[in-house]
């Protein structure tokens, strides 16, 4: 769809303050929301915007990076730059694996489709190994995996295990199973999945991730580090999640406690760490 002259004209102003590729990334911001352009719809070519708005095509290509960051666009190389559609804007958290009463997490299922990669042992990254507590390069089991929706890949991941832990069992092959992988590695080890933490990061995908999940190099990433604990505190499984963070939301939703009536809010303060 061209953009109307009315438009290009007052799109950017030399003299403001804001640098002009953020003035035409609110434009395009503000045209993409009221839908001027659809989701999938492609738009005009960066020599085509940069003649519409009067500027350099490094402004624009700059203005479709910060668009492309924010999650609004997506570049398919060799085709253009399109309107990343909402509907694939995700909700993951780890605590869905477990689902509403430790079976499958209906939602997700629905939506996503997980691929099994590989099942080999391998010597384990450092934040994995630490998270186990043993030494760097430690062989452990690792079950790789993808998840699809249908319209393209939205998540590599893998779950670590020690081998004596899973030595013997259906957890070594190379087989999905008909229900969440953690009831089957408490049904073959004996182990309940009691608690668990997690740690999100957010960082640059590796070479890997950004060729599986079909991301540009410096499209920012989300890293989860899921580690789950038995009942005494020790680690039956380190999962690992990486999801492209523009097209990625984590929600959480939680109860706010109710006031204590014995205790005065602004006597019961906690002063933090001393100094």
């Amino acid at each position: 769809m061209p953009l109307r002259d009315a438009e290009t004209s007052t799109g950017v102003n030399p003299g403001a303050a804001e640098s002009p590729h953020r003035q035409i990334a609110t434009n395009l911001r503000a045209r993409i929301r009221r839908g001027d352009w659809a989701a999938g719809e492609r738009l005009p070519s960066i020599p085509a915007m940069a003649t519409m708005f009067g500027v350099a095509k490094q402004t624009i290509q700059r203005t479709v990076d910060q668009l492309r960051l924010e999650g609004l666009l997506i570049t398919k190389p060799g085709s253009g730059t399109y309107v990343r559609g909402t509907r694939r804007r995700l909700n993951r958290l780890s605590r869905g694996r477990y689902g509403t009463h430790r079976g499958y997490h209906a939602d997700l299922a629905a939506r996503y489709r997980q691929h099994l990669v590989s099942v080999s042992t391998e010597p384990a990254p450092s934040e994995i190994t630490d998270a186990f507590g043993v030494v760097d390069g430690t062989p452990l089991l690792c079950r790789r995996h993808i998840v699809r929706t249908q319209e393209s890949p939205v998540e590599v991941g893998a779950s670590w295990f020690r081998p004596a832990d899973i030595r013997g069992s259906s957890v070594e092959r190379f087989e999905a199973f008909g229900r969440p992988l953690y009831q089957e590695v408490e049904e073959v080890t004996g182990r309940r999945y009691v608690s668990a933490t997690d740690q999100v990061t957010a960082r640059l995908p590796t070479r890997d991730e950004a060729e599986v999940l079909q991301i540009r190099a410096d499209t920012p990433v989300l890293h989860l580090l899921h580690v789950a604990f038995d009942a005494e505190h020790r680690p039956i499984e380190v999962a690992e999640a990486t999801w492209p963070g523009p097209m990625t939301a984590l929600t959480e939703e939680y109860k706010i406690p109710e006031p204590r009536p014995d205790v005065d809010p602004l006597i019961d303060i906690d002063p933090g760490p001393s100094t």
